[in-house]
């Protein structure tokens, strides 16, 4: 009897443990792929937080394939507050958003939850996939204590123009025809 209260009672405290979630920095490209010549947005995302009071982030890119345009700030924060934010220093030589900034003005709570950070405008300049890579992150809560944060990487893909495509298509049925063309003088 005591084997079965011993089990039971581990499975009841297996049962009402929380399962605490790691909160995860993210990018979402919108639209995906994108097209060279094309203007894409990056949502930089926290899911699963409590208590954001502040946060800093650098973003490295691809230079050769994407341009920095433009850095806003996301909704996620100002859902606890007023903020000040700033958007970084953009460097398109070396293809980095150098200490992209948040913070909540006043006392009281930090944000908790998860969504939008930050939304960065980029170009896409040529084809080929173009890693994603943050650095310097830090989180903060309302008591200036550090937030442990996974970083996700990620990466955007870029393709061709569709008339690039058609273009090359409408090359490939020209040299079809004057290969046919060629064997049937030949015979």
């Amino acid at each position: 009897m005591t084997i079965l209260k011993k089990c039971l009672a581990a499975m009841l405290l297996a049962a009402s443990t929380q399962a605490f979630a790691i909160p995860t920095l993210s990018l979402s490209a919108t639209p995906a792929p994108a097209t060279v010549g094309s203007t894409m947005d990056l949502a930089v995302r926290i899911s699963d937080i409590a208590d954001l009071y502040g946060y800093q982030f650098t973003l490295t890119f691809d230079a050769a394939l994407l341009k920095a345009n433009s850095v806003a700030e996301g909704a996620f924060l100002g859902t606890a507050g007023p903020t000040f934010s700033d958007g970084g220093v953009i460097d398109n030589a070396t293809g980095m958003i150098s200490f992209v900034f948040n913070t909540r003005l006043g006392a009281g709570a930090g944000a908790s939850g998860s969504g939008d950070l930050a939304h960065i405008s980029l170009n896409a300049l040529s084809a080929g996939s173009a890693a994603l890579t943050f650095s310097d992150v830090l989180f903060l809560d309302s008591h200036q204590n550090e937030i442990a944060v996974r970083a996700d990487n990620g990466s955007v893909q870029v393709v061709p123009e569709p008339a690039s495509y058609l273009m090359m298509g409408v090359g490939l049925v020209a040299l079809g025809a004057m290969r046919r063309r060629q064997l049937g003088a030949r015979a």
